[in-house]
């Protein structure tokens, strides 16, 4: 199982990190778009680093054009030399209409025209291709010589692969169709993923007309662990309260649904409607907090993953929503690696 870590976005800290994340023995490394934009710490740490795989988990696709988004991966996997994973996700409404000042429409298809659009101008660049994609959402056919970049900057490894990052059904159907690998939502529990997530892929691949083979889940990885009871009742306090703020949203809503706890959703969605943050978490009960995170000492986390996910997932990146020691990932990440 490969095991990815994190980049700091913060531009001053993108080296330090990635250079860690690298010397830890990490398969990649991500970075995510919150308060900082996700492609430019890559650059830095393609420069910095040799071998590992560096990605966004995720940039957000609907705050840009299929045009911005295909330029900025081909410049980052060129500069890589290959290494470079293109995460996308569709944000929610509101952060898409009010945050970003962009349009919403059908998500699941404006997102599969997205990714297509991508592909026919890398196609364009790459073949000669005449570019001219017609869809619902979005028009490219417009492409000169003075526009294009020479094909010979991914001369031996192509275009970035493509992942996407959903929860809903139809979503995951179009990550299996069009993309090289989904990225599973921190907020989806084993049974989600098993009885939910994993027909919704196989679905859209065979749409595409295509197998489950070669293609890469990351795997939902929340983890609350510690050296001691302060710092597990710390790290159990963060991590409800992650868990509290992405079940406040109605679109995850299937996620509790299909454990019986629907109801949750409405009562959290209130109290963050009010601010009320702590006591959001406080909703999160043990049994809750067991079923989307993997709670336990270091040496026990390693195993468990594996009895929850081994052989549905291809990657894991750890979601750790609280201050944390480093060092207290080695042995998970060797146990994972060595499984």
């Amino acid at each position: 199982m490969k095991v990815d870590g994190g980049i700091s976005a913060n531009l001053h800290e993108t080296i330090a990190s990635a250079k860690d994340v690298e010397a830890a023995g990490y398969s990649g490394a991500w970075t995510a778009e919150t308060s900082h934009d996700p492609f430019l710490p890559l650059l830095l740490a393609a420069e910095h680093t040799q071998k590992i795989e560096l990605g966004t988990s995720i940039a957000v696709a609907f705050a840009r054009s299929p045009m911005t988004v295909a330029n900025t991966a081909w410049d980052l996997q060129a500069f890589s030399k290959g290494r470079f994973v293109l995460g996308l996700g569709s944000q929610i409404q509101p952060h898409i209409t009010k945050r970003f000042s962009m349009p919403w429409s059908k998500p699941a298809a404006r997102m599969r025209e997205f990714v297509l659009a991508m592909r026919a101008i890398w196609d364009c660049w790459l073949n000669g291709t005449k570019l001219d994609f017609r869809g619902e959402f979005y028009t490219h056919t417009l492409m000169t010589p003075f526009f294009t970049p020479p094909a010979s900057d991914l001369a031996g490894f192509g275009p970035p692969k493509i992942f996407l990052a959903g929860v809903g059904e139809l979503m995951t159907e179009v990550a299996g169709e069009v993309c090289d690998g989904f990225i599973c939502h921190g907020f989806t529990t084993e049974k989600y993923l098993r009885e939910v997530t994993i027909p919704a892929l196989a679905r859209g691949r065979a749409k595409a007309g295509k197998t489950m083979d070669g293609f890469e889940i990351v795997g939902p990885s929340f983890v609350v662990t510690g050296n001691n009871e302060k710092e597990m009742a710390a790290a159990a306090a963060g991590t409800r309260q992650q868990i509290a703020f992405y079940g406040s949203t109605p679109a995850y809503r299937p996620v509790l649904d299909i454990h019986g706890w629907g109801d949750l959703q409405e009562r959290l969605n209130t109290l963050s409607k009010q601010g009320k943050w702590v006591e959001m978490g406080e909703l999160i009960d043990d049994e809750i907090l067991n079923t989307f995170a993997v709670v336990g000492e270091p040496e026990t986390v390693a195993p468990e993953l594996h009895t929850r996910y081994g052989d549905v997932i291809q990657r894991i990146s750890f979601y750790a929503p609280y201050r944390t020691d480093p060092d207290r990932w080695r042995k998970v990440l060797t146990d994972l690696q060595s499984a």
